[in-house]
């Protein structure tokens, strides 16, 4: 890693599976040698409530689970509105930011108090919050595979094949096998590789 706290929000709304992503990214963090700590989850975590984990990635030190402001090296947003919240706090002019482009109202659009951000200023003001955006259409190409959770570990997948974090997938079915269950290991393995492939410059 090119820093040491290496820092990384994962955020997303209720049911996303962001907090099972963050885990099985640590999980693999761990397996690799580094120290990992990983903050508390905020916001109402039931469906639709903003969620959001801290990740510290070290070599050497076990450091305090919050990210100061200003300082998140790499946001994984499972939602765009999602992404321009964390990076107005936690971002700063080196953040790479992956972003899922599949938007969720919460219920304060729903019931009609307030008005969903324009999708493509969304994504101008990510641009502009970050080093580099990556954006899929990752919920999308997991309901293909059968479950729109899927998009945590496409998510996944894509931060390996930009090259921002060094994940196989040997790495990862040894989390999933240790974290969900052996069943699980396939469908999520497709989930991967499909995320990869979506950022592989190569």
């Amino acid at each position: 890693m090119e820093k040491d706290p290496y820092n990384v929000v994962v955020a997303g709304v209720g049911g996303q599976g962001n907090v099972l992503g963050t885990q099985l990214l640590g999980a693999v963090l761990v397996d690799q040698g580094y120290k990992v700590t990983i903050g508390e989850t905020y916001g109402a975590s039931q469906r639709g409530g903003s969620v959001m984990s801290h990740m510290r990635v070290s070599m050497t030190d076990q450091y305090g689970p919050l990210i100061p402001p200003r300082c998140a090296d790499l946001v994984i947003a499972l939602e765009p509105s999602e992404a321009v919240r964390v990076l107005a706090q936690y971002g700063n002019p080196n953040t790479v930011t992956v972003v899922n482009t599949r938007t969720i109202f919460p219920v304060d659009v729903t019931s009609g108090n307030l008005a969903y951000p324009e999708k493509d200023a969304l994504m101008a003001k990510i641009i502009a919050l970050s080093k580099k955006a990556f954006f899929l259409e990752a919920t999308e190409k997991a309901l293909e595979l059968g479950n729109p959770i899927l998009a945590n570990i496409i998510m996944i997948g894509a931060v390996s094949g930009a090259g921002i974090l060094s994940i196989t997938e040997v790495e990862l079915a040894k989390a999933i096998r240790e974290n969900i269950s052996s069943d699980k290991v396939d469908v999520n393995l497709k989930a991967f590789a499909i995320g990869k492939e979506m950022t592989n410059c190569d």
